[in-house]
């Protein structure tokens, strides 16, 4: 009798334990229930529904870095980039590395690969186009580095 309602406590515990969701600050949790986002986490401290909600991404909301390798043009780049509408983000932010590697792919093959390219001019290019994909998901690009290799 004693030891089950030691194992009814540590269950309970453990089952409470597992429904507090601490959200660091700068960070945005989303929360899922049966594959389908339920919602969003800002930082703080939160409860969901043991065992059936789900913490899916973590959302920084800080300056995330990306690095880009053009063989063909010898140049490499670093994208600066962040998430300004969670919400909106959410829905493909396991994507946005490829989504960011695709834009500065099709940006670059416009460029001649032969003759002197303006780095400058070529970021702030890049940027553009990055940011018009990016907007309507809500992220943002904040710089675009390149160097030739």
């Amino acid at each position: 009798m004693m030891t089950a309602l030691i194992l009814l406590l540590v269950c309970s515990a453990a089952l409470l334990a597992s429904a507090v969701k601490y959200v660091p600050a700068g960070q945005v949790y989303s929360l899922y229930r049966h594959g389908k986002a339920v919602r969003l986490l800002p930082a703080g401290t939160h409860l969901a529904l043991p065992l059936l909600d789900r913490v899916t991404h973590k959302i920084s909301l800080a300056g995330q870095v990306l690095r880009l390798e053009d063989e063909a043009r010898k140049m490499r780049g670093t994208v600066y980039w962040q998430v300004l509408e969670p919400e909106r983000a959410d829905a493909v932010f396991e994507q946005v590395d490829q989504l960011i590697r695709r834009g500065a792919q099709e940006a670059l093959r416009e460029q001649p690969v032969a003759g002197r390219i303006d780095q400058r001019d070529l970021s702030a290019r890049l940027k553009q186009r990055l940011n018009g994909a990016l907007r309507d998901c809500g992220m943002m690009v904040t710089r675009v580095e390149l160097e030739q290799a």
